[in-house]
């Protein structure tokens, strides 16, 4: 145990540093460093400070000369995994075990030589010799190689490594929402540390003041994206450290907030600790603090009558303009996920009484509405075809004024007998027909849809799989929007044409939701449907990020190729069904007390009735 006279000389300079802070823990390690060409930068405290519009974050990594770890947008790391320490960091460690003594990862990280990171078309090339490859080792090689380092440790993955691609824009980041499949495969694959790191260190950004022209959100909100760069440092000639460059949605296109990133957040966290083991992480000081700061800016009271969440259009994975302000089925069914897993995680104490009691109420408000309002079959559209309106009632039928004329054409003929789904938005006169996948497959994996209504959606997959999946799985949402309505909704977005991108695109990286609905509901076949169709192609095409036309013949226009999510998206998608027991890290079980709080509450009750508690209009 070092005394608190060597920890200031180690502070000041004054040792050659065998001993390292930790910035996770605070503590001290006396562990020999691994990285001989990096120093230790002096008298520097494990706060994150803005400075000129960046983030320095816990343990900054100072190098001189050349050789030195390096990062910047594509990671240039001199080492593997198991040899890159930071002297400011030590090797991480729970459960008895350190990260060098489980298994090490086999390949270096983005940006090795370019020897030995030569991608054919379905072929992968090591050291000049060219072997044929399985598609899953491609995919673990290529998911490795996008790995990005802070201080020398694993802390994320950029969105694509394309490099013949002409316009990089952001895909060189480690986006929040993207990064979920990759930190599930490492999860399911054994290697923690990157989820660990990752899950830590945007937590901090998390405190960074967010300002866009003089104005601030709300305290809680996590960055959509995040870069590490290399700069000078200022007062040692060719010295240079390494910082995080955090993007809250003031440098995004049209300038949208990420609603969406505190939600997956909070649902990794839950992930991480039931597949590692490890619940220190959540149960530290910082990370509660951290997840109540979500909570408490997602349940704020505000103007709205519904429990569901309002927000602007593009404030989740569809992130452009698509007509999806409003109440958004992607969020509320991320968001009720997240309720869940935090209620799970939320430590028991008196300051968070009033949250979990606020947590709860939204829950059975949320899933009473959804499951309600939101859901669509042939019954259902049937009722809608004969509703009656302009009620003013407090027993109204038609109770958001919906007009029978908005039900679409395409929509009577494309409804089957046998099955529904939840439809994409519902607001005062209107109701958003599409059918957008990852709102459905996720309200199946957080059980915000029921038993019946879970089966209903994978029945109507399974009937119409020539227009949701076709020749690779599976359109973001159905059908596309085309002509005048293209016009008005998208404002004649030339990325979102009809059936293509986020407009009836074709999305790889959502074969790894599907799976876990399909595993959840003891239907793992259909699953394994689509994965044959990706393997028919995926490798060959380079691992692009979305597929265009609606059979998805054509690699998309504007599409990066070697997409992480992509790749991600295929290796978990394997996983789970090799072992399906482990989609029970972010699977949902129905939680008995919301359905009898759902049974005993009455949301049909007259005005005035005495004795019944609801916080919301349901």
């Amino acid at each position: 145990m070092a005394t608190s006279e060597t920890v200031l000389q180690v502070l000041s300079g004054g040792l050659p540093c065998p001993y390292r802070l930790d910035p996770f823990s605070g503590g001290v390690n006396s562990a020999p460093s691994f990285c001989s060409d990096v120093k230790c930068g002096r008298n520097r405290g494990l706060v994150s400070k803005k400075f000129n519009n960046r983030v320095r974050l816990l343990g900054k990594c100072t190098s001189r000369g050349v050789g030195a770890v390096k990062s910047c947008g594509k990671v240039k790391c001199a080492h593997r995994w198991e040899s890159m320490r930071c002297k400011c960091q030590k090797a991480e460690s729970f459960g008895g075990e350190t990260a060098n003594e489980r298994s090490p990862v086999s390949l270096p990280v983005n940006g090795v030589d370019s020897a030995t990171n030569i991608f054919e078309r379905g072929s992968f090339a090591l050291k000049g010799k060219e072997e044929t490859r399985s598609i899953e080792e491609e995919a673990w090689d290529l998911l490795r190689a996008s790995v990005v380092c802070y201080c020398g440790n694993p802390i994320g993955t950029i969105a694509a490594n394309d490099e013949n691609s002409g316009s990089i824009l952001n895909y060189d980041q480690v986006f929040i929402r993207d990064f979920i499949p990759s930190g599930i495969a490492f999860l399911l694959k054994g290697e923690y540390d990157i989820v660990r790191n990752f899950i830590l260190y945007t937590l901090q950004l998390q405190s960074w003041e967010k300002t866009m022209d003089c104005y601030s959100p709300g305290q809680g909100l996590m960055p959509a994206s995040f870069k590490v760069r290399t700069v000078p440092l200022g007062s040692v000639d060719s010295a240079t450290e390494e910082i995080l460059d955090a993007d809250f949605g003031e440098a995004a296109i049209g300038r949208v907030a990420p609603v969406d990133s505190g939600l997956w957040w909070i649902i990794l966290l839950r992930a991480y600790g039931k597949c590692s083991g490890d619940l220190s992480v959540q149960e530290r000081v910082d990370v509660q603090t951290g997840m109540k700061m979500i909570l408490r800016l997602c349940l704020a009271d505000g103007f709205d009558m519904f429990p569901t969440l309002l927000v602007t259009d593009g404030s989740c994975m569809i992130d452009r303009r698509m007509g999806i302000h409003g109440h958004p089925l992607e969020i509320q069914a991320l968001f009720y996920s997240a309720l869940l897993c935090a209620r799970e995680m939320l430590a028991p104490e008196d300051g968070s009484a009033d949250l979990i009691r606020a947590l709860n109420n939204r829950l059975v408000a949320l899933s009473f509405h959804i499951r309600e309002y939101y859901w669509i079959d042939l019954k259902k559209l049937n009722e809608i075809y004969r509703y009656t309106t302009e009620e003013y009632s407090y027993d109204a039928v038609n109770k958001f004024n919906i007009y029978p004329d908005q039900i679409p054409p395409w929509l009577v003929e494309f409804m089957p007998s046998k099955g529904g789904y939840l439809i994409g938005n519902l607001q005062p006169a209107h109701m958003d027909f599409r059918f957008f996948t990852l709102g459905n497959l996720w309200s199946i994996a957080s059980s915000l849809a029921t038993l019946d209504q879970s089966h209903a959606i994978l029945d109507l997959i399974e009937a119409k799989w020539a227009e949701l999946v076709a020749e690779m799985p599976i359109k973001i949402c159905y059908p596309a929007l085309e002509g005048q309505e293209w016009r008005i909704v998208t404002g004649s977005d030339p990325k979102n044409t009809p059936w293509s991108y986020h407009n009836g695109g074709s999305w790889p990286t959502l074969l790894w939701q599907f799976t876990v609905a399909c595993i959840k509901m003891n239907r793992p076949e259909i699953a394994e449907k689509a994965v044959r169709l990706v393997e028919r192609r995926i490798s060959r095409d380079k691992w692009p990020e979305y597929y265009d036309t609606k059979r998805a013949r054509f690699i998309g226009k504007q599409a990066h190729l070697f997409q992480t999510w992509s790749i991600s998206g295929y290796l978990v998608a394997k996983l789970l069904l090799a072992n399906p027991s482990a989609a029970k890290i972010f699977v949902n079980e129905e939680d008995p007390e919301l359905v009898n709080a759902l049974l005993s509450a009455n949301p049909r009750r007259k005005r005035g009735r005495k004795g019944f508690k609801q916080p919301f209009i349901v």
